[in-house]
């Protein structure tokens, strides 16, 4: 697991549909926001905001990502925003 700070990103979600080796940080079947990073996509991994809502790195396979209809994609960018705030 990689950190890095947190930046401005095409929205992507992906499910987890395995969290064997972190089942503190992420939950299966969930939604989580997925942002882009092209060196992690180089090595079969992918950026997500995990449960401590911070970015890190987990094998792409630990994910099957999903294309949502626009107007979804609108809430859960709203509901991501919510989140922050009330964390910050």
């Amino acid at each position: 697991m990689t950190t890095t700070p947190r930046r401005s990103s095409v929205s992507r979600f992906g499910i987890c549909v395995d969290n064997a080796e972190y089942p503190a940080s992420l939950e299966l079947h969930k939604i989580y926001r997925v942002l882009p990073d092209k060196d992690a996509d180089r090595h079969g991994d992918l950026r997500v905001v995990d449960e401590s809502g911070e970015d890190y790195l987990y094998p792409a396979e630990y994910f099957v990502l999903v294309d949502f209809p626009p107007k979804t994609v609108k809430t859960l960018n709203k509901s991501y925003a919510r989140s922050i705030q009330h964390a910050g």
